[in-house]
């Protein structure tokens, strides 16, 4: 029997890397400093540098070096870079095989409030019977703000409006249309300057309202301005002007729609679906469903 293994000598005690620390590690790299790494793995700057003080504590290596301002990988650093993400895979698959009956991290999902208000309430239902212990986040805002959360990677999913262009990482499919209406009390149409109460641009309606008036020389006022859809709305229901909004919206929120012929035409607006690639089937179920719900709207 060698001496390493003879029952009356100590034995070094194994050090283990906990995962955490190392998918933190990956983070910060791959986002190229702490601060941006901060909203990937929703932890703090301080809480980071902290991890990043114990996985050297548990190496004996120093893994970053200060060059100015700059935070750089050290020798040591570099080297443990492959070996992080080796193991980080390795973590996953074990606990993608193995790991089924456990909770699944929460699936965002980001959309317009013209789903939110009228499809988003039977999605949930139907997605609940069929994963009821999943857990969801769901963020409501602009097709502009949600997809900058995407590209972020704050969300998995995005119901939106218009085409925005591909985006590294993820597919789009147009899912459905809805025609652009004006809404609001149709006297406001009889007066020589339409007032308008309008989104803050980016918005694909105030473009699409202010394109169609200039090209017919229809004379208009923006009385409110807001990057608030419930102030926009608010706006709408108290007289105060007239916007532009799909019909769904209209329909859902009980506001009136100005008949076609008392304003310039405006135009259809697609509905996309935008999902990052790799997603687990969990949220390309979700993903179906919202899909098979904005089509038939």
């Amino acid at each position: 029997m060698s001496q390493s293994s003879s029952p009356g000598l100590p034995q070094r005690m194994a050090r283990n890397v906990p995962t955490e620390l190392l998918r933190s590690f990956v983070a910060i790299v791959e986002a190229g400093s702490m601060a941006q790494a901060t909203e990937t793995i929703f932890l703090t700057q301080s809480a980071l540098s902290l991890q990043m003080k114990r996985l050297e504590d548990v190496l004996q290596q120093k893994l970053f070096r200060r060059d100015g301002r700059r935070l750089l990988l050290s020798a040591a650093g570099e080297e443990l870079v492959a070996y992080a993400r080796q193991l980080l895979a390795l973590n996953d698959r074990i606990v993608q095989s193995l790991g089924q009956d456990q909770d699944h991290d929460p699936i965002t999902v980001g959309m317009v409030q013209d789903f939110a208000d009228t499809i988003l309430p039977d999605v949930l239902g139907r997605f609940r019977l069929e994963h009821p212990r999943a857990r969801l986040i769901v963020r409501v805002g602009g097709s502009a703000e949600l997809l900058e959360m995407f590209d972020r990677a704050r969300l998995d999913l995005v119901l939106c409006l218009g085409q925005h262009g591909d985006r590294p990482d993820a597919t789009w499919k147009t899912v459905g249309a809805d025609r652009m209406v004006w809404l609001g009390d149709p006297a406001n149409t009889e007066r020589s300057e339409l007032p308008l109460v309008l989104l803050e641009p980016p918005c694909r309606f105030r473009d699409a309202a202010l394109r169609v008036l200039a090209q017919e020389r229809r004379d208009y006022r923006i009385v409110l301005e807001t990057p608030n859809l419930p102030a926009m709305r608010a706006g709408v229901r108290g007289g105060l002007g007239v916007s532009c909004r799909t019909r769904r919206f209209a329909m859902a929120e009980g506001l009136p729609i100005i008949a076609q012929d008392a304003l310039p035409e405006v135009p259809e607006i697609e509905t996309i679906l935008v999902r990052r690639n790799g997603l687990p089937d969990i949220a390309q179920d979700l993903g179906d469903l919202l899909a098979q719900a904005a089509e038939g709207h």
